[in-house]
């Protein structure tokens, strides 16, 4: 008999469910930080979506996540080493280039890591190209990956299609990512929708807080 297919929006399983907030770093989040944008002021739309939607909406993912047993992970644009020279040949040509002393290149103070939750550096738009994420993901038993973060048409993209071909069922918060403009947003939610399920913070925070009865 031939199993029947999960759905993409298919109810979460307690054990099973993780939380990935992708690049939430200070350079890029705190006006002034990035060195590469320095006409980006604190009016910004960039930086007006992130302090007035994206971060805390990230942060009510985050409280419901932890208090319901969901496993929580960071990734950082970081290079492993402080002149760069491991970095991937995209961020050479780009350049993009985050030291490991940098502490602006560490993730803004309400959004970091408590207690033992992964954080992974990676020198790619995607986590499954330049870390052992997905070897992480299966020894956890994870099988529903929730993607948030910036920005939404690179770093997000990338994860949310790798994970897509990597077999997670994967959700994108769409109220929890940001990018540029709110047009690069929406046109990139339309074009890589077809690899996930897109819905918002509300929904996702009501299935967390689901799991705790389930567990």
């Amino acid at each position: 008999m031939t199993q029947a297919l999960p759905k993409r929006n298919e109810a979460f399983r307690a054990g099973e469910t993780a939380l990935l907030l992708v690049d939430m770093q200070r350079i890029w989040l705190e006006p002034g930080a990035d060195p590469s944008h320095p006409e980006r002021g604190p009016d910004h739309y960039f930086y007006r979506q992130t302090s007035s939607q994206t971060i805390p909406n990230q942060e009510r993912l985050l409280a419901a996540a932890r208090a319901n047993g969901v496993e929580v992970l960071h990734t950082i644009i970081q290079s492993l080493t402080e002149d760069g020279r491991d970095r991937s040949l995209d961020h050479k040509l780009t350049p993009i280039h985050v030291a490991p002393s940098l502490p602006e290149g560490l993730p803004v103070a309400s959004l970091a890591p408590v207690g033992d939750e992964i954080m992974l550096p990676k020198t790619s738009s995607g986590i499954f190209n330049s870390t052992n994420v997905d070897y992480l993901l299966k020894n956890l038993g994870i099988r529903y990956l929730v993607v948030v973060g910036v920005l939404t048409d690179q770093c997000v993209d990338m994860t949310v299609r790798d994970g897509a071909d990597r077999g997670y069922l994967v959700t994108c918060v769409a109220d929890a990512c940001a990018t540029i403009t709110q047009e690069r947003h929406d046109i990139a939610l339309k074009a890589f929708g077809g690899y996930c399920w897109v819905t918002d913070t509300d929904t996702v925070v009501a299935r967390f807080n689901a799991l705790e009865k389930t567990a």
